[in-house]
């Protein structure tokens, strides 16, 4: 009886897994076993990736309490307007900053569409009313760039803060996601605190966990370069 392709793919991955990633990890004491182990797992991953031939447009989320999410999704940013397409950044909640990689980008690429429309952390605005319609408005303009496929990657930084403090529901921003059929141009949310409705949603999410950091345990202020 054949294999279905999902348990196919489930095998292979278990198979990969059992020999490892080599290196000074793999149990072989002499090179020539250790020569043929590699062999084999070049062999399976060339097995995974012949099965593994889908594309689509990916829904991706770095969330989490660790610093780093931002910069993922600029490092995306970099790496597409390398490959000459066109990139739309759309900052909710920060905008108080001008920031080093807005500038860098803008220098480096005309293929860079960036908005902050946000005016900083909800203790420095102290107006609701005015972050929800700063909110409401940057939706309104990603929306249009997400419509826009010339633009391959979007990125709506700090989002998910925004859904967190209730100036925009998860479920709009599904909804309006699965209405698009056959999308193919890649979605980045960033933010702490992602819902689950997003998560789950998702196609690729990362966690940051934060480990230590210097404001926290040594009282050092943003700086830049590091956090700008």
């Amino acid at each position: 009886m054949q294999e279905k392709p999902s348990e196919k793919i489930f095998n292979l991955d278990n198979q990969a897994n059992k020999i490892g990633m080599g290196g000074k990890l793999s149990p072989d004491s002499d090179e020539n076993s250790y020569k043929k182990r590699m062999q084999q797992r070049k062999d399976i991953q060339a097995e995974r990736l012949q099965i593994r031939k889908a594309k689509k447009g990916l829904l991706i989320v770095f969330t989490g309490n660790g610093k780093g999410k931002t910069t993922a999704s600029l490092g995306m940013a970099l790496r597409t307007i390398g490959h000459g397409y066109k990139v739309a950044i759309i900052q909710f909640i920060k905008g108080g900053w001008t920031t080093g990689e807005e500038k860098a980008l803008k220098n480096l690429s005309s293929n860079i569409s960036w908005h902050s429309l946000g005016e900083g952390f909800t203790w420095e605005t102290q107006d609701r009313i005015r972050d929800e319609k700063l909110v409401r408005e940057a939706w309104q303009i990603a929306k249009e760039y997400i419509k826009n496929e010339s633009y391959r990657l979007v990125i709506l930084d700090e989002i998910n803060i925004a859904t967190k403090l209730g100036y925009i529901d998860s479920e709009e921003i599904i909804t309006f996601l699965k209405r698009l059929k056959n999308r193919k141009n890649h979605i980045v949310l960033t933010g702490r605190g992602a819902s689950n409705s997003i998560i789950n949603y998702a196609d690729l999410v990362t966690e940051m966990k934060l480990i230590r950091h210097p404001f926290k345990e040594q009282g050092i202020k943003a700086q830049k370069c590091v956090e700008y």
